[in-house]
């Protein structure tokens, strides 16, 4: 007999999984409420690293099958969602997402669904990191300086120039400039 599992989880404790799971009996799946797994986590957070999720994931097996509302309720990066819904699928447990007309994402119609999200938040990020990659170059023709800020302006550089060649010790300018020795030894690699 086939068991029925839905896992509602919302952002911030003023939230409340009321509606997914009203969502869920509306829908027609049938779930007691012993089967029913509420957290209140980020999104963000990978679905493994999840307390209720692992707690789930100790009560399924091959035949069940897990009802969400909505994809980003396993998780809003799509690489961590699809490997969610592959491991369950390994196991034999069907997802049901309503937010997709009830599909179940471990049937061929579901893997290709899942394909296809997977290649848009590829693609959105590969965007993401040519846009990026556009704004540096951009920034570095027009002259500014990229990275952290300097820890040292201009004339405390040619002074510790100065005073490292005559000789006086890296941990000793360090302190008296309130800096680190990396960026002291920086300076005096540069120098030379």
């Amino acid at each position: 007999m086939t068991r029925v599992f839905a896992y509602c989880r919302v952002s911030t404790a003023e939230q409340t999984t009321d509606n997914q799971i009203q969502e869920i009996h509306a829908s027609g799946f049938h779930v007691d409420s012993r089967r029913i797994i509420a957290e209140t986590v980020s999104g963000s957070v990978a679905a493994m690293e999840r307390k209720g999720f692992l707690t789930l994931l100790n009560k399924l097996e091959s035949g069940d099958v897990l009802v969400v509302t909505k994809l980003d309720r396993l998780g809003r990066n799509a690489m961590d969602v699809r490997a969610t819904v592959e491991r369950l699928a390994s196991v034999g447990v069907r997802v049901h997402c309503l937010a997709l007309g009830g599909a179940d994402l471990t049937s061929p119609a579901g893997k290709m669904t899942m394909g296809v999200i997977a290649a848009v938040a590829e693609f959105e990020r590969d965007l993401l990191i040519e846009r990026t990659q556009s704004g540096l170059a951009r920034a570095k023709s027009q002259g500014k300086s990229l990275g952290r800020p300097r820890s040292l302006g201009d004339d405390q550089i040619n002074l510790v120039e100065q005073r490292l060649a005559k000789g006086e010790t890296v941990a000793a300018l360090a302190r008296e400039f309130g800096t680190s020795r990396q960026s002291i030894m920086r300076i005096r690699q540069t120098a030379q």
